[in-house]
């Protein structure tokens, strides 16, 4: 999965714009809705405060007010330009196409930026009021997700729904951005993904209990930097720290990933020697996917550095 939509922005002229306004019905309407809608005026300069310009005994502006007052001058006029300029672009009177394309390669820099791009445009083709061409872009923006493998289904009319491999793929990515921005995570990201590609090698139970290990390290460590962790001696164990961050909407939550945790401190040779009279049967493939899967799934809860509604919808 490629994940989030603005990774491949600027592959959307090619494979949305350009064919959507190839279409000789509504060519120049159509351009100048496209402008109107999504290229936004200039922002108007914030006048000086009057209160903070300063004089001098003479009742004479200082050198200080005066640049403030040349600044915003310069402002102005800049401004201006602009909003003529914008002006001539949505009345149809410059190469719209050139300068919406400019807009939408350049511009659109955010996931929530590009959705709502996609959004605007909708409705625009929906007043229109002709279904084939509302349909001839539903269509090309759901084989765009679809070529792309993003993180979004297309339900009619026209919303981008989230799906289940999209939030985990954000999530994945949210957790590598966390440790990128801490020298130990990062060194416990890196020997938790280094234990996956050692899989590659053949899935013997030492790897496999390396990875389950390696894992549960670094959310230990990433539970370990939440603000609540660690108030008192000695709770710097992934079960302490379970308890210590209030973040559970029910004590039995807390307490799965406390016997998550309790699994690899007991069974021998993941992150202690355990106990080697509760192994059931050796550790196999499928219990890195699980452990994978669960181990992550706990990471919302704690830190204080994934925004959870960022994961849902990764606008």
């Amino acid at each position: 999965m490629r994940g989030e939509l603005i990774e491949v922005w600027g592959e959307t002229w090619r494979e949305i714009w350009s064919p959507l306004l190839e279409n000789e019905d509504y060519d120049d309407d159509l351009l100048m809705d496209f402008y109107r809608k999504l290229v936004p005026m200039p922002p108007v300069p914030e006048e000086p405060d009057a209160r903070e310009l300063q004089y001098n005994a003479d009742g004479e502006m200082t050198a200080k007010s005066r640049s403030i007052i040349e600044q915003y001058d310069i402002e102005r006029a800049e401004f201006n330009r602009l909003r003529a300029e914008h002006e001539e672009f949505a009345t149809g009177t410059r190469d719209l196409r050139v300068e919406i394309r400019n807009f939408i390669k350049s511009e659109i820099k955010t996931e929530k930026a590009a959705c709502e791009v996609l959004r605007a445009v909708s409705k625009i083709v929906i007043n229109i009021g002709d279904e084939s061409y509302t349909n001839r872009y539903f269509t090309l923006v759901e084989k765009f997700l679809k070529k792309f493998s993003l993180r979004y289904d297309l339900r009619r009319p026209f919303h981008l729904c989230p799906t289940l491999p999209g939030m985990f793929s954000t999530l994945i990515k949210e957790l590598r951005r966390i440790a990128d921005n801490n020298d130990h995570l990062r060194e416990m990201m890196n020997e938790f993904e280094d234990a996956i590609r050692d899989l590659n090698i053949g899935p013997t139970p030492t790897r496999i209990k390396s990875v389950i290990s390696k894992q549960m390290n670094l959310i230990e460590a990433i539970g370990g930097k939440h603000p609540n962790a660690n108030q008192r001696p000695r709770r710097n164990t992934l079960g302490a720290i379970a308890e210590d961050v209030e973040t559970w909407p029910h004590e039995q939550l807390m307490t799965s990933l406390k016997e998550l945790y309790g699994f690899t401190c007991d069974y021998p040779g993941i992150r202690h020697g355990g106990t080697p009279a509760n192994r059931i049967r050796d550790v196999e493939i499928k219990d890195v996917v699980a452990a994978c899967v669960l181990i992550t799934g706990f990471v919302p809860y704690l830190t204080d550095q994934i925004d959870s509604s960022h994961v849902f919808t990764a606008q």
